[in-house]
């Protein structure tokens, strides 16, 4: 999301709503929570809330119940994201800023400079 890597997670329901929290890698402090609906057919859209005070929407694409991809708008900035996916598998959906790529070693993942 605008530069930085943020990660984290969220938990769905069955009937389709969930919720969602996420942390920069860089800076600890600044983190969004949210909350989204989301269905087979129609995918899902959500909201977000950073404690910078930006705050945007976002809607993305199920792969699987468990794995997919979107994008969205906050006030600091475009977001791209993957869930349930591993770096490798993450990266035709993820739009990073230029020279940098995704790092996975063991279950931490970073950005690093190409």
């Amino acid at each position: 999301m605008a530069g930085e890597l943020f990660v984290g997670e969220a938990e769905g329901h069955l009937d389709g709503h969930g919720t969602l929290f996420i942390r920069s890698q860089s800076n600890p402090q600044l983190s969004c929570q949210g909350a989204f609906t989301s269905s087979a057919k129609l995918g899902g859209s959500g909201d977000l809330r950073c404690s910078d005070g930006s705050a945007g929407t976002f809607h993305f694409q199920r792969l699987t119940l468990r794995r997919g991809h979107g994008t969205g708008t906050l006030s600091r900035g475009p977001m791209s994201f993957a869930y349930g996916l591993s770096a490798e598998e993450a990266k035709p959906y993820l739009v990073l800023p230029a020279g940098k790529a995704l790092s996975e070693s063991g279950t931490e993942l970073r950005m690093v400079d190409l």
